[in-house]
């Protein structure tokens, strides 16, 4: 059975759910089904932190009084007492829920209510013979009614394809899946203190462009009615921030989504998060030396050390970052290859057709010596970059928006960041010669004509921009997702995307 289709419920399951839902049919005969006047006071990992170490005497005789709310993942009645372990967004308490301090009526319903039901309780903590932290419970009350039962809790969600669909329970059943997507947004924050305390400050551009610009990529496209305009969902912001730097901006950055229609795999979701930031008067050395040091700040932040294991593999991001050319790289990665023949575009092309690379015999008529080289370096040295590497001094031809150098008019000022073997991040010297960039724009239109489905369309506005005067500058794109895979050891970009894309079921 394909994983896309929805597995039906089991005979034991639909069977517990039609239990629950008697439950919840008599519940509401007593009141409201869910309640919403509870409101809890203390938190599960406060209250650890907190009383954790207090002696159990002690304790007793501070008579500390606690309500706290949380899901019931754990369950043991015993006669006249029963134990249960609360699950709130911080942690997880036990409670004890007796017929002599709760009160036989209340311990009665209590036994009938199921893991993964809310619960709230309120009394006063205390220790276990065996030193856990737990709640003396005077009042216990279901909050809400679970209908679906939980995953088995020595198994949890075993598929892979379950636990991206069913994201909601995935955080439920596994902690450290709720520990990366914290570690996400703790990575973020990071990022904007680490951008806000070097002066750039944060804008949001438009999602909804009437012409995708900004990287070589394939556009959702979309109709807006109102306008009678077709539209496309970015691609890129470049565009739009460095108009901001036209405008005066000297230091800007965005975090926000960027969407392409393209593949999905271990690295690519359609709609993924980027940070991108430009500065003024910066080179792209300055921003190689600044993307650098925030990539290591941010994993000493949130990680609390720069040295990492991904995968089995240890990485260390504490080290200077090595800087290699297209063709340094392909001949310290695949040693059998020559000068001669890196600069030989008859020997590249044939090359990619031995390899079967991804590209067809009308893209490769096409292709530059540029095209080739760096068609050539993804084949067989991108993915062994695997400490912290900047490729850098790429091809005019293939980087439509780069300053070219003034010292070798072949290539640009541009770099991409690659760690694990993928790309984290991408910069550049910004073009900022209206004439140059209207040429390449020109180019990049007849590539389409030629039928690169990612080549850039002709922005005009962007052209009349630059008129006004761009200062030179620096940018660079972080893809937030693939780093946030270096921070918590993850294998799937969908691992840390909380609902990435998937085909519907059925």
């Amino acid at each position: 059975m394909s994983n896309d289709t929805p597995q039906p419920a089991s005979v034991d399951d639909s069977h517990l759910i039609a239990e629950r839902r008697a439950k919840l049919a008599a519940l509401r005969q007593l009141g409201p089904g869910f309640p919403n006047d509870f409101k809890p006071t203390h938190r599960a990992m406060n209250l650890q932190a907190q009383h954790g170490g207090d002696a159990p005497e002690a304790l007793e005789a501070a008579a500390v009084r606690v309500r706290v709310a949380g899901r019931m993942m754990l369950k043991r009645v015993m006669g006249k007492a029963s134990f249960a372990t609360l699950q709130d967004s911080t942690g997880r308490i036990q409670i004890h829920v007796s017929n002599d301090v709760t009160g036989e009526q209340a311990h009665a319903a209590f036994k009938h209510w199921d893991l993964g039901d809310w619960i709230g309780c309120e009394g006063v903590l205390f220790k276990t013979r065996t030193g856990e932290l737990t709640i003396r419970a005077e009042q216990v009350r279901l909050l809400v009614k679970s209908l679906r039962p939980l995953p088995d809790k020595f198994h949890g969600l075993e598929d892979v394809e379950t636990r991206y669909r069913q994201r909601y329970v995935d955080l439920i059943v596994t902690p450290e899946s709720r520990e990366r997507f914290a570690l996400r947004s703790k990575a973020i924050a990071v990022l904007r203190n680490e951008m806000l305390a070097a002066g750039f400050i944060e804008v949001e551009t438009p999602m909804l462009h009437p012409i995708p610009g900004g990287a070589a990529a394939k556009p959702f496209v979309t109709h807006h009615n109102a306008l009678d305009q077709t539209m496309y969902l970015r691609i890129a912001p470049e565009l739009y921030l460095k108009r901001l730097l036209v405008g005066g901006f000297e230091r800007v950055f965005e975090i926000n989504r960027n969407f392409r229609n393209e593949g999905l795999s271990p690295r690519h979701n359609p709609e993924f998060t980027m940070m991108e930031f430009y500065a003024a008067w910066w080179t792209y050395r300055e921003q190689m030396d600044f993307t650098e040091a925030l990539i290591r700040n941010t994993a000493q932040l949130t990680c609390g050390s720069t040295q990492l294991t991904h995968q089995g593999r240890t990485l260390d991001l504490g080290a200077p970052f090595a800087r290699l050319t297209l063709q340094q790289a392909i001949l310290k990665y695949a040693p059998g290859y020559t000068e001669a023949q890196l600069a030989d575009d008859g020997f590249l092309r044939g090359e990619l057709r031995r390899l079967d690379a991804d590209h067809p015999a009308h893209k490769l008529k096409h292709m530059g010596l540029g095209a080739l080289q760096l068609a050539l370096f993804e084949e067989v040295a991108e993915h062994l970059l695997w400490e912290p590497t900047f490729i850098v001094d790429y091809p005019v031809e293939v980087s439509p928006l780069a300053r070219a150098s003034d010292a070798n008019p072949q290539i640009t000022e541009r770099f991409e960041l690659f760690i694990t073997g993928r790309e984290i991040a991408n910069g550049f010297s910004e073009l900022n010669d209206p004439e140059d960039q209207a040429a390449r724009f020109a180019a990049q239109v007849a590539a389409k004509d030629a039928g690169d489905d990612e080549a850039m369309y002709f922005d005009a506005d962007y052209v009349r921009a630059l008129e006004y005067g761009m200062p030179p500058a620096g940018g660079c794109g972080i893809g937030i997702d693939r780093l946030v895979m270096l921070l918590t050891d993850a294998p799937s970009i969908r691992d840390v995307i909380l609902f990435p894309a998937l085909r519907l079921e059925g």
